[in-house]
Parts: C-alpha cells; structure tokens; sequence
C-alpha cells in the first residue's frame, strides 16, 4: 500500500538528504547529504530501512507533517520532539520511530540549542534519484525536487511501513565533548608555527556565517607564512579547514566545492564530522591533532559504537508507567480491605480491630 508524507508547513528549511551523491565530484558536484550522517545511519536502522535511505534534514523552523492515503513510518532524530494530532493524540520524542496514520499529523520542534535535526522516513521513497542519490543541492537544481521542501509538497512512499508501535535504542547515543579531532595538513607549510599552534590550541566561536556548505570560525586569527594565502587550487573534501587572507578558519562542510585555492591547516577527521551538524552560532570548539592512522582507527570504532547502539532496539515505552492506562484499568474498583469482615466473611475478625 502505498502512501503520502505531506508537508503542511514545511520550515525554514527542509531538505530530502542520504547519504550523498556518488561520482559526481570529477565533474564538480559537491558531495552533499546529510551533515549528520552519524543520526542518519541510525534512524535508519531503527526503521529497517537501507543504511543510505533519504530523510528529511530541517533547519531554523521545524515542520508540520500529515500522512495521507496511508500510514508513515517516522523516527525523530536528536533535538527533535513533537505533538501527533489525530485520534490518538500523544508525544513523540528524539530517537523514537512512530507511526503517523492517515490524517494524523505531528508538529516537530527543536529542544533548545539545536541547529538542525532530521526526521527518517520508513519504506522506499518513490521518487526519481540522480547521481544514485535522493540527496538535494539547491543552488544546483539536483535532487527528486531540486529546491527546499516548501508548504503542501508530498513525498510519495512505495510501500507503507508496518506498525511495529513506538521504537527506540535502549542505550541512544549521548552527546559528545571534548576537542574536535583533526588531521593537520595538507598545506600546514602555509602557516607559520604559531598560527599551527594557536590553531590547536585555543578556543573558537562558530560564527554566524554558517551554512550546510561551510562554517565560519571566529578566534585567534591565524597568520600565514612567506608564501601567502592562495594555492594553486586543489581537491577539497568536507572536514577540510580553509584559511583565507583574514586569517579566520572555515570548516568546509556536506556542500562544499569539490576545489578551492585557499590553503588548508588541517582536515576534521570522518568519525567526528557528524559533531558539527550539532554545532550553532557561538557555540565553542577547539581542535586536537591526530595522526591518519588514528583517524582510520577511529572510524573504526565509531562504526562499532553506532552498530551497538543500532542492535538494542526496544520499545519505547519499556520500563515507562502510562498514568492515562492505570486510569482507564480502573484499578482502584478491585480493591479489598483484608481487616473488613465483609470483604472476607468466613474469616474471623482480627483481633485488635477498633
């Protein structure tokens, strides 16, 4: 049976993102996708889904979603909460997969501080990928809509999901600190030593100039060495740390170009790109230098840490008392007194009863 995910109110911005195009950046698309891949990657799995299915990435205004023709399949990723209304009217909250049925909808919002979230959808979206991908680029006109998600568009869905009831992790990844870790390089020859030591040193403030296609860092400014600040233009990945002439780093991120002329200080390693899609405006963050072979290390165990949190799927009200069902059991009205004779009338009065 196949089904409809309308957007009534559609946010600020609201994009169909996976897990990128693929073979693209030979010819100059960017990679795009998700910026959090960590969240996606999970949502997924907590709905069954493929690892690389698209989801909904919203950002500034949450949406307002209705499920017509159908039921949907959703799950929340983190800083996300909603309110489903309809015939069964209840709150949903982050990393729990829910079903929305016909003419429901649920009013998203984020929990305080959270720059953006996603929402997973359940089941094989029906709609035309490009570059195997069902990720969008807007200023490039890619993806199933080309532009950002807007009020009464709907995302036709192949097959509705069965209702397996509210799902989440029983152990949901918590959120991370400490420094970012970063590769240095590759033009660290373009920085004087101080500026590579401030740079993994001291403290920046991301800046108000972020977007999904880079991060503008304020902090130490970082000077660049005799040999200027322009390169003969190169590749460029997500994580790479540009410096241009005012000397305020730039973490390029999902959109960035595929080459740039700016040198490069240090590159954000794959494990921890996921931490700066949770990153907003003044927030805090210092980097920690590590070598490749600890980048690949940590890919490595950061895969098996979100396999382990993907396999202890539980439902989501397990260990939780709904005080609304108590209510309903009417439990009171089965209530005995075991001092009241009436209540056991061949038993003897207790002793000592006034």
């Amino acid at each position: 049976m196949s089904a409809r995910l309308v957007l009534d109110r559609a946010g600020a911005r609201s994009l169909l993102q996976d897990t990128g195009f693929r073979g693209g950046r030979g010819i100059g698309v960017p990679a795009a996708g998700a910026l959090d891949r960590d969240a996606l990657y999970l949502l997924n799995r907590l709905m069954g889904n493929a690892p690389d299915a698209a989801a909904i990435e919203i950002a500034l205004v949450p949406p307002k979603l209705r499920a017509e023709e159908g039921a949907v399949r959703l799950a929340l990723g983190p800083g996300l909460s909603g309110q489903v209304s309809g015939e069964n009217p209840r709150p949903v909250r982050a990393w729990t997969a829910f079903t929305l049925h016909p003419g429901e909808t649920v009013a998203l919002r984020f929990d305080a501080g959270c720059p953006v979230a996603l929402i997973g959808i359940g089941g094989e979206l029906d709609l035309v990928p490009a570059l195997h991908s069902r990720s969008t680029l807007p200023r490039a006109g890619l993806g199933p809509f080309g532009r950002k998600l807007e009020d009464g568009d709907a995302i036709p869905i192949r097959a509705s999901a069965d209702d397996p009831g509210d799902l989440t992790f029983a152990a949901p990844p918590r959120p991370e600190t400490g420094p970012l870790r970063a590769v240095p390089g590759p033009q660290t020859e373009w920085f004087t030593d101080a500026a590579r030591e401030s740079f993994f040193g001291d403290d920046y403030i991301v800046g108000v100039e972020t977007d999904r296609m880079g991060m503008r860092l304020e902090g130490p400014k970082l000077a660049h060495s005799e040999r200027g600040a322009d390169i003969v233009s190169d590749g460029i990945a997500p994580g790479a740390i540009q410096v241009p002439g005012s000397g305020q780093p730039i973490v390029l991120l999902a959109d960035a170009q595929t080459t740039g002329g700016y040198p490069k200080i240090a590159t954000v390693i794959g494990a921890d790109l996921s931490r700066l899609a949770r990153l907003a405006p003044g927030d805090r963050l210092r980097f920690a230098a590590v070598t490749v072979e600890e980048a690949e290390a940590a890919a490595r165990d950061r895969r098996a840490a979100l396999d382990r949190i993907a396999e202890s799927v539980i439902p989501a009200n397990a260990g939780r008392v709904d005080p609304r069902a108590l209510w309903r059991a009417n439990l009171v009205g089965g209530a005995v007194d075991a001092l009241c004779p009436d209540h056991f009338p061949h038993h003897p009065e207790p002793e000592g009863r006034p």
